[in-house]
């Protein structure tokens, strides 16, 4: 399923796409250790805003959806919202 959420989730993986491809070059090319650990930093970073944004934009449309069902689906919502905090 697309949501609204995934070309930002795709240009924040592709960002730090870039700065991984980036320190891995550094790396080949003899650079600075600080300088690699400030691109990896970003690497880190650029990761978890993109993973933190996909499960709040899964629990704000997926999980509400379906724990809004006139309680249907509340079990199935909470056991998934059980596995998501596994991530966080």
């Amino acid at each position: 399923m697309i949501h609204a959420s995934h070309p930002d989730i795709i240009a924040r993986l592709k960002r730090a796409h870039g700065h991984l491809a980036s320190v891995i070059q550094m790396i080949e090319v003899g650079r600075p250790c600080v300088d690699l650990a400030q691109q990896l930093h970003a690497v880190e970073k650029a990761i978890s805003n993109a993973k933190r944004e996909l499960i709040q934009d899964h629990i704000d449309h997926c999980l509400e959806d379906v724990a809004g069902q006139n309680g249907r689906g509340t079990k199935a919502a909470l056991a998934e919202f059980k596995t998501l905090t596994k991530y966080l």
